[in-house]
């Protein structure tokens, strides 16, 4: 799945997250509440980082965290797209501008 095909499928889990969303809540989740929903993926991805070294130990440890890293992507996607960032582009760049630094080193 290429870039692109990403964050399609990303914002079509939006879409039907947003329609659950309003069903259950009255309205869809706002991307503040999106923000925080990914601060606690990011949570779930430091105890997995733990279990790796050694000290949050799991039997399904390697499929918890790609699954995790997979969550995480998901909410990255979103609130790019929800404020109009071109991550593909900006990815790019951030990357030039770190490697032309660690050049210069």
């Amino acid at each position: 799945m290429d870039f692109q095909q990403m964050q399609e499928r990303a914002r079509a889990v939006r879409s039907r997250y947003a329609e659950v969303e309003a069903s259950t809540y009255g309205r869809s989740w706002s991307t503040e509440e999106i923000m925080l929903g990914f601060l606690g993926d990011v949570g779930d991805l430091a105890k997995l980082v733990q279990g790796k070294a050694g000290v949050r130990p799991r039997d399904d440890l390697d499929e918890a965290l790609a699954h995790e890293l997979a969550d995480c992507l998901w909410s990255v996607l979103t609130l790019a797209d929800a404020y109009d960032v071109d991550l593909a582009g900006a990815f790019t760049s951030a990357m030039d501008e770190i490697e032309e630094a660690l050049a210069e080193d």
